[in-house]
């Protein structure tokens, strides 16, 4: 493998160790309680085994696939039925933690992955895709009742409302990149070296949500938005709709949130062609090591960021859009500045070197991204509506990415990153919209517009 490769990696190595290890002064430090700092590892503890759950499973998803013979029109489907699933069945699971309770959503979501596992024993198609529509209610539930259950949780116990940002950053460090790096590692080790073959890290992710299941049975209680009887899920959805229409801020929040995250799946997508044009031979697994690294990076950093009072999330997540949008423009770059190569095979060329320098520092501005939009989410969606509110957010979202995975061959790879950049850059006008109007006061409380929307609905009328 080329010295270019452990170069990078090595670099944002040692620049993530002296962030965590001896880069924060005093002023960087926030004092917190005994009692925070165990609810805070334990969160910690099983977000990790959560994101293991599901880090072990994403590389070997298509290869098995390939493996039982289907072909990429087929193996599409059934990733066009994970996002569809996602946003459909998902929604509306997602959406009934809110009234069912946080604790249970989240242990739903692990027999649910459980059980999608399990389907990846079977060679039959129908089964397959049973198991990639339970993947993808499970995607919706770990991406909202989680988050969902710590802000309350966090506030139910009296902690400062500074302190969420500790918790935040630390788990998408320690769950979205040591633990991507760990997981990787270790899906290798079960495929190749033990040769237990691709469906073995399937079975490790059910033992690890089987053992993160456990802890959360144990030891967290139950919270729960808006636990109201008289609510089925249609005055729900309702309500969350009203609660966006009527709050520019979660208005501006979600589409936020779903121009860069449709950004960055579609980028998961296209990283691989991109990188190697003419089938150059470079080292995937090495390469995704390395972008989980340059996403510790920007979560350490954002970590420093969110521990000061000043720049405030809404406004240097500015500059984290532009950035990004930046580095995804560098495919289009290097096609016209750099002279492209028509030898086929061989190693990454000059080309693919800047384009992976540009993609990390993409992925470190994903790094970012996570804990500070959670922080964002924490401030201005409701808490009795935060789940519901949470997967609308992901429907738009998940229609995006069956887009592009059923077009993905229609438009060259460089029409597809030009897409993705315009995306990221639209992001960054709303975000300072955002952070314009962060400080104004909702024009009307949670509890006043659900009154007012009950006594206007002729259906709730006694």
């Amino acid at each position: 493998m080329e010295l270019f490769y452990y170069v990078v990696f090595g670099a944002m190595a040692a620049v993530v160790a002296v962030l965590e290890l001896g880069g924060k002064t005093n002023k960087d430090r926030i004092t917190t309680s005994q009692a925070f700092n165990s609810f805070k590892n334990n969160y910690i503890l099983v977000y990790s085994l959560m994101m293991a759950g599901d880090w072990l499973q994403g590389p070997y998803v298509y290869y098995l696939y390939s493996t039982y013979g289907f072909g990429k029109g087929d193996i599409g489907q059934l990733f066009i039925a994970g996002f569809g699933s996602s946003m459909l069945f998902g929604t509306i699971v997602g959406s009934l933690a809110d009234k069912q309770g946080r604790k249970r959503a989240c242990i739903t979501y692990c027999i649910t992955y459980i059980l999608s596992c399990v389907t990846k024993h079977s060679p039959q198609y129908k089964i397959l895709m049973v198991g990639r529509i339970l993947g993808g209610i499970a995607t919706s539930l770990l991406f909202s009742a989680f988050e969902s259950w710590l802000v309350a949780e966090h506030f139910k116990r009296g902690f400062d409302s500074q302190w969420l940002s500790l918790t935040f950053s630390k788990a998408i460090f320690v769950g979205n990149g040591l633990v991507a790096i760990i997981a990787g590692l270790f899906g290798n080790f079960l495929v190749d070296s033990l040769n237990l073959g691709p469906v073995s890290p399937f079975d490790a992710a059910a033992c690890f949500l089987a053992i993160g299941m456990a802890i959360i049975l144990s030891s967290w209680s139950e919270n729960y938005g808006d636990p109201s009887e008289s609510k089925d899920l249609l005055t729900q959805f309702k309500g969350a709709a009203v609660a966006i229409a009527s709050d520019e801020k979660i208005a501006l929040l979600g589409a936020i949130q779903s121009l860069f995250e449709g950004s960055m799946y579609t980028f998961v997508f296209l990283w691989t062609p991109a990188l190697s044009p003419n089938d150059e031979d470079i080292p995937h697994g090495f390469i995704f090591a390395t972008f989980m690294m340059a996403s510790m990076l920007g979560s350490s950093f954002a970590a420093r960021l969110m521990a000061k009072n000043s720049p405030r999330v809404e406004s240097y997540m500015q500059i984290v859009f532009v950035v990004s949008s930046a580095s995804l423009l560098l495919p289009i770059l290097t096609t016209f500045l750099v002279p492209p190569s028509n030898v086929k095979g061989g190693g990454i060329t000059f080309s693919g070197c800047i384009q992976l320098l540009g993609f990390c520092a993409f992925e470190a501005c994903v790094g970012i991204f996570w804990p500070s939009i959670m922080k964002m989410r924490s401030q201005f969606i409701p808490e009795e509506a935060r789940s519901t509110i949470m997967n609308f957010f992901r429907i738009p979202l998940n229609i995006f990415v069956c887009i592009v995975l059923y077009n993905v061959n229609a438009f060259p790879i460089t029409v597809m990153f030009g897409m993705c950049s315009i995306f990221l850059f639209v992001a960054s006008i709303l975000q300072r919209r955002l952070a314009a109007i962060a400080d104004k006061p909702k024009t009307e409380d949670w509890t006043a517009m659900k009154e007012r929307d009950t006594e206007a609905d002729p259906l709730n009328a006694p």
